[in-house]
């Protein structure tokens, strides 16, 4: 007796081998290992400088926060001297006059006081000068004119810097927004000699003047 299964009859089709899904192909380490070797190779492509430009509120800003960091960002180095050397020497000169303000501001007071232990002052005269009943007035219009040129010049110095300060951020905003400003090459200046007639004479002689015409051509 025959068993119904044993009639059956098993077919199976055939697979494409051929086929295989990149899943299946890669595992996740072989993934992992291309991303960073793509990512690896976008990192070496150099920037190209000829066609980058600054963007001026970048470079405001940046200016604003660090004087000379806008000439940085728009790759104007050779401007970095220039800025640091005026602020340098804006501070220099602050520092100076205040401590010559400070020296002739105490001289100053010590001679127009009564105190005898107080003679400050004997610092700033000459070798063998004395300061007296007879001379007192002019040493005490002397002292106060130096102390207050000294005080002058040091707040002259503090609105330099701020100046320098404000110049090097206007820089760094203006380099910015030149650079895509673009000059044509067709761009040119022709002088030329020319007869200019005043059209007052009818001689063409008296009429004529010699001058030059200049042509622009873009």
């Amino acid at each position: 007796m025959l068993s119904p299964l044993s009639g059956r009859a098993q077919y199976s089709m055939p697979q494409d081998t051929t086929t295989i899904k990149v899943s299946q192909a890669l595992t996740h380490k072989d993934s992992l290992a291309l991303t960073l070797t793509d990512s690896m190779t976008l990192k070496k492509q150099k920037r190209d400088w000829t066609t980058w430009r600054p963007s001026p509120k970048r470079a405001l800003w940046l200016a604003l926060v660090m004087p000379g960091a806008g000439q940085i960002y728009n790759r104007k180095f050779w401007k970095l001297p220039i800025i640091y050397g005026g602020m340098v020497g804006c501070a220099y000169a602050i520092n100076w006059n205040n401590q010559m303000y400070k020296d002739y501001a105490k001289a100053y007071l010590d001679l127009m006081d009564d105190d005898p232990n107080t003679q400050s002052y004997n610092d700033f005269l000459h070798l063998g000068a004395k300061i007296n009943s007879s001379n007192i007035s002019t040493y005490q219009n002397l002292f106060k004119k130096r102390k207050d040129r000294f005080r002058r010049w040091r707040d002259l110095s503090i609105f330099v810097l701020i100046g320098v300060y404000a110049l090097s951020v206007i820089d760094a905003y203006v380099d910015a927004s030149l650079s895509e400003f673009d000059i044509s090459n067709d761009l040119s200046l022709r002088v030329t000699p020319t007869i200019i007639n005043n059209q007052t004479e009818r001689n063409p002689f008296k009429a004529g003047a010699v001058g030059l015409n200049c042509s622009l051509n873009f």
